[in-house]
């Protein structure tokens, strides 16, 4: 494949991320595909007409099953809300198209299963935007872990606060839908289970908890906007998703942990966090600090024991293609662009890129097994939550 047009399914916040990175990428690296961003889908024809001339897209549609069904089409990315990755990704797969998907995959592993095993079978490449393991702090993390350079790890702490839906004025938006899973568990806690995995591998069995913070909530005058201070009507609507999230985790290779997750967290605004202990030391970042990593080794003299800050630079893959300049930093929409190279690479003959649509099925059956393990105030076996 020698160039790439790209359908973008949605043009929220997500979508323009894409969108901003699929331009850039080229930019960045020397990629082994012309990308082109050719088609726009959203809502109806007029918003996608605004989004697809805002983001540099060639033509524009009001229906997406249109824009799976065009011809000129190569790539199908879709950043609509969660309940509706399902019956896009299926439409593109069955079109024989490759699939680049945001997270969560699906509100369950049951429909992210039917979405691995459709890709499988008609044998399209995939991507899921877990973007934040793309973030060469979190490769330096796992080559240390990987390495032994900490030793045998046998702990784990890892969670993803955050405060937009701190304000209990704050409307009902398509998040608090039950249809596009458990609140914080599939918005935010599954970026903690990635990083989780990524890091120290499969997690076996989970003891969870669960709750809502906030019983009901306004209904919006447009429940598309999330990150504007918007005040709903004087309306109610039910919350039956969770607002925050906490859970022990055990690890195949016999480490232990905890994972939690909030959106109602005040004052956090992007604090994905992760410390792994082992019996030679230990790591820890956060990425509302995106290009820091702190490590400790032990047998340090006495006096002078403590943690060493790393700053991410062109020692860090892929850090030197933004800058030569340690310390000068990435943001979130460079590791966006990142997930685009991968994918890109993949798409012209490489390796399949990664996460794929199977590994983003291996979060959510924690996810689930999460929300279920709070329901019924037990320990379970993630195998065991398949099936229940």
């Amino acid at each position: 494949m020698s160039a790439v047009r790209v359908g973008l399914i949605g043009s929220g916040f997500m979508g323009r991320a894409h969108a901003y990175a699929l331009a850039a990428a080229p930019k960045v690296f020397d990629l082994p595909v012309e990308l082109r961003l050719e088609l726009l889908a959203d809502v109806d024809d007029q918003v996608a007409a605004r989004a697809a001339a805002a983001l540099g897209f060639h033509r524009s549609t009001g229906d997406w099953r249109a824009l799976i069904e065009d011809p000129e089409i190569d790539l199908v990315d879709i950043t609509a809300p969660n309940a509706f990755h399902r019956e896009m990704a299926l439409a593109a797969i069955a079109a024989g198209k490759p699939v680049y998907c945001e997270k969560p995959l699906a509100p369950n592993a049951a429909e992210a299963k039917e979405m691995v095993d459709a890709a499988e079978r008609e044998g399209v490449t995939t991507m899921v935007g877990f973007n934040y393991i793309k973030n060469p702090i979190a490769a330096l993390a796992r080559e240390i872990i990987h390495s032994g350079e900490i030793g045998e790890v046998f702990s784990y702490r890892g969670h993803h606060f955050e405060d937009y839906m701190i304000d209990p004025a704050a409307p009902f938006t398509w998040r608090h839908e039950p249809s596009a899973g458990d609140g914080v568990v599939g918005d935010l806690a599954s970026h903690a289970i990635s990083m989780a995995r990524f890091l120290v591998g499969d997690i076996v069995s989970i003891c969870a908890d669960r709750d809502t913070v906030y019983a009901e909530r306004p209904v919006g005058s447009d429940d598309s906007v999330l990150f504007q201070r918007q005040v709903g009507s004087d309306k109610k609507r039910p919350v039956e998703v969770a607002d925050q999230a906490r859970a022990l985790v055990h690890f195949a290779n016999g480490a232990k942990g905890t994972l939690e997750a909030s959106w109602v967290a005040a004052g956090r605004k992007m604090n994905l966090a992760a410390e792994v202990t082992g019996t030679k030391g230990a790591i820890r970042f956060d990425l509302e600090r995106l290009n820091e990593l702190e490590m400790y080794v032990t047998g340090q003299p006495p006096g002078r024991e403590g943690f060493k800050r790393i700053l991410a630079g062109p020692d860090h893959p892929p850090y030197g293609a933004f800058t030569p300049a340690p310390g000068h930093q990435l943001g979130f929409n460079d590791l966006k662009i990142i997930e685009v190279r991968d994918l890109m690479t993949a798409l012209a003959g490489g390796e399949d890129p990664w996460p794929t649509f199977r590994e983003a099925w291996e979060v959510q059956r924690v996810a689930d097994a999460w929300t279920i393990s709070a329901k019924e105030k037990a320990w379970l076996e993630i195998d065991e939550a398949a099936t229940a």
